[in-house]
């Protein structure tokens, strides 16, 4: 029997777990963390063995196979110590996929990809039997151990690509590539970049590699690096022939001579950014076969991700916008630039060795007053500190959020939109995300 060692016990790790244990592995999951109670129950109904506040090396080095989780960094000693000794570490979509027949649309990018992954899973949900997993949602080991659909759209992060052998999506999709989470990379852009394309890395030329033709990043490592599948770029900008772009307010998507006409007056979401991610979400559709009809209604009804510019409440006629999911400056330049009204910023958190350059010019223009919510706050206080009137530094998201609502006036906007990682005072962004929400509330 071949042994299961699974580094990290949260969603993507019992999930494998339980698709290892059925798939006949010897399974065992190790966490230096503290396993959820709820995830301990599971691994405790199905019999599965598991260390929680440790990593034994015993128990851990003898494995034929490890599925790391990818909150945990190759730079850490248990994992060093797992490919000294040539065992094979794996994520979880490389795990999972090989035990499904499904299609699977795998969406990546610095920003976006959770917006388009929700919208892409929104519009084929209509016609298709289709999952949502990844980097989002119940576990992809899981849905593909209950349900298995014939379908899946995949949100995958660069961390889950790190860990792939032969994962192969018929669609890939590459939203964008900004610096981000550069800590994991050495510090070096190219590598992390590379990351980013070995989504594409198994295609062949009866697959798609959907991207974005605006994106310097993308289209420059493209011509350095060809790839086997068709290529069907996106843009704003540019005339695309076999692809989707923008002309009078119009999205246009051509798929061997196959056309679909949409007005971007009528998306649900609003932004320039959200106009790329529908692009990105219809071509998906488009190539299959969705009805025409349908990817329009699908745009125009969309509710939009929790987190992710999202219209909290209106109070004395100033909106609060909850943006917790910006963990980068290149997400909160989206959302800077989508505001229209003066407004109050929450920013802060863990940095990952940001360039705050690209938001001076929104800050001048838009920020009346700038919030610095961290543990550190010294680099946004030097960055910003003389662009604004009102600059101010807390640790307490609900002293915050009485702060915004003692300088914003009405027809303000008071918007979190951290720029960094949540880790220094909250779980994750979710938790941050939450947290303001709630603050909001006790208004």
């Amino acid at each position: 029997m071949k042994r299961l060692v699974i580094l990290g016990g949260g969603e993507s790790g019992v999930g494998t777990a339980l698709l290892g244990k059925e798939k006949g592995y010897e399974v065992f999951v190790s966490d230096k963390g503290v396993i959820k109670e709820k995830y301990k129950q599971v691994l405790i109904h199905n019999e599965i063995e598991f260390e929680d506040g440790q990593h034994s090396e015993g128990k851990i080095l003898n494995a034929d196979l490890v599925m790391k989780s990818p909150g945990i960094p190759d730079k850490i000693s248990i994992v060093k110590q797992i490919k000294k000794a040539d065992i094979l570490v794996v994520s979880e979509i490389e795990f999972a996929s090989q035990y499904t027949e499904a299609t699977l649309i795998g969406i990546t990018g610095s920003n976006g990809k959770t917006t388009t992954a929700t919208l892409t899973h929104h519009i084929l949900k209509q016609e298709l039997e289709v999952g949502l997993a990844g980097n989002i949602g119940t576990s992809f080991a899981k849905q593909i151990l209950q349900d298995n659909p014939p379908n899946y759209v995949l949100e995958i992060s660069s961390f889950q690509l790190d860990d792939i052998v032969r994962f192969k999506p018929k669609i890939a999709v590459l939203m964008n590539i900004t610096p981000d989470h550069l800590d994991r990379y050495d510090y070096v852009f190219e590598n992390y970049i590379a990351s980013k394309f070995r989504i594409a890395k198994n295609q062949t030329q009866d697959d798609y590699f959907i991207y974005d033709a605006d994106d310097e990043v993308i289209t420059t490592w493209l011509e350095k690096h060809p790839i086997q599948s068709i290529l069907v770029p996106f843009s704003l900008t540019k005339i695309i022939e076999n692809g989707a772009y923008l002309k009078r307010e119009n999205i246009k998507i051509t798929i061997d001579n196959n056309q679909i006409i949409m007005p971007t007056a009528n998306l649900a979401l609003e932004g320039k950014h959200n106009i790329k991610n529908a692009m990105a979400a219809s071509t998906v559709a488009h190539l299959l076969k969705i009805r025409k009809q349908t990817i329009r209604e699908s745009l125009e009804n969309f509710q939009g991700v929790e987190h992710r510019l999202e219209h909290v409440l209106k109070i004395n006629k100033v909106q609060y916008i909850n943006d917790s999911k910006a963990t980068n400056v290149n997400a909160t330049y989206y959302a800077l630039e989508s505001m229209d009204a003066p407004t109050v910023w929450i920013v802060g958190g863990e940095d990952k060795g940001n360039d705050y350059q690209e938001l001076f010019q929104f800050v001048n223009e838009k920020v009346k007053a700038v919030i610095c919510l961290g543990v550190n706050n010294e680099k946004l206080m030097q960055s910003f500190g003389s662009m604004v009137d009102v600059i101010v530094e807390t640790q307490f998201m609900s002293e915050a959020v009485k702060i915004a609502y003692k300088i914003a006036e009405a027809g303000d906007n008071v918007l979190l939109s951290p720029a960094c990682a949540s880790f220094d005072l909250f779980e994750n962004y979710e938790d941050r995300g939450r947290q303001f929400k709630e603050a909001v509330r006790n208004l």
